[in-house]
């Protein structure tokens, strides 16, 4: 029985995306799919899983392809918090108006100066 899995429609058409780069850039190199899939380690079948965008293709498969193509930097980027605009405005919401010191330390820096 085959998995299903529901995502919502902006991740379909980003896995989407991300097949067809995938399929774009191995033509690019002239790579063909049976070479593709034996220096990823992974089936045919797979690669061509993942050059449609099927969401249930596993990350260490695409890391394995984008290793292959010598993408895997942009991995590193995924979810990096440079890029996280909602986590930093999430954090920055509850930062503090003042920040004061406790009364013991502000006693021990009053001895200091």
């Amino acid at each position: 029985m085959k998995n299903q899995v529901h995502l919502p429609i902006p991740a379909i058409r980003a896995l989407r995306k991300v097949g067809k780069d995938i399929s774009d850039a191995r033509r690019r190199r002239y790579i063909t799919a049976q070479l593709m899939a034996e220096r990823a380690g992974i089936s045919k079948a797979t690669l061509g899983k993942i050059e449609k965008g099927d969401p249930t293709t596993s990350m260490g498969a695409y890391a394995s392809i984008l290793f292959v193509l010598g993408m895997t930097n942009r991995l590193d980027d995924l979810v990096d918090a440079v890029h996280d605009l909602t986590g930093r405005q999430l954090m920055d919401e509850k930062l503090p108006k003042r920040v004061r010191l406790p009364n013991n330390k502000k006693k021990e820096n009053n001895h200091e100066l």
